[in-house]
């Protein structure tokens, strides 16, 4: 996890669950082959209706056609981020696609949970409803250290949630490797 993220916001509402991120049909793809992990990126969000979205503009595409990396870097969700399946394919998706952080107001256990072990996405609690303040294209700036979160396009600023423990294991590269680092589990 960097120190600080900077780039545009993708902007969802509540209640998006695992399967909007990624859904079960694209989980056939291998992890550790190059070019199939592509495919988790090209296919993130291609789960998520219009209607559900929270999008305030409408019909917004998180991956440009042909291409496997979308131009966002900070998704902003609202309530339940993550909920659904315990699949750890949805914030790898999220990665793989280049997103490095999700500030939403409260998540799934098992999706930040997911996040963390694999040092996939920081995931960062918002106070309020940035679903509602922040809007998709906006350029963020998210200082990671302290949780603050400023919107350079509407000249805004947010203070988060502190990560508290988890932010060792994030910037340890996730729960395995923080391990080895700590001295909790033998280098291999």
């Amino acid at each position: 996890m960097k120190e600080v993220i900077k780039g545009k916001a993708f902007v969802l509402g509540n209640d998006i669950d695992t399967d909007q991120i990624i859904p079960a049909a694209h989980l056939v793809y291998k992890l550790d082959d190059p070019d199939e992990k592509k495919n988790y990126g090209k296919f993130a969000f291609s789960g998520v209706p219009i209607e559900q979205s929270g999008l305030p503009q409408g019909n917004i595409p998180f991956i440009k056609e042909g291409t496997w990396q979308s131009e966002y870097t900070i998704v902003i969700g609202g309530k339940n981020f993550g909920c659904g399946s315990s699949r750890e394919h949805a914030p790898f998706a999220l990665q793989v696609a280049g997103i490095e952080a999700v500030i939403a107001e409260g998540y799934a256990r098992i999706f930040y949970r997911n996040s963390i072990d694999g040092a996939f996405v920081a995931p960062f609690e918002s106070f309020e409803h940035l679903a509602k303040e922040v809007r998709t294209g906006d350029e963020l700036e998210l200082d990671t250290t302290k949780g603050i979160l400023k919107n350079l396009t509407q000249k805004k600023e947010y203070l988060l949630k502190p990560l508290g423990d988890i932010e060792h294991i994030l910037r340890g590269g996730g729960i395995f490797e923080y391990a080895r680092k700590s001295g909790m589990l033998q280098k291999s």
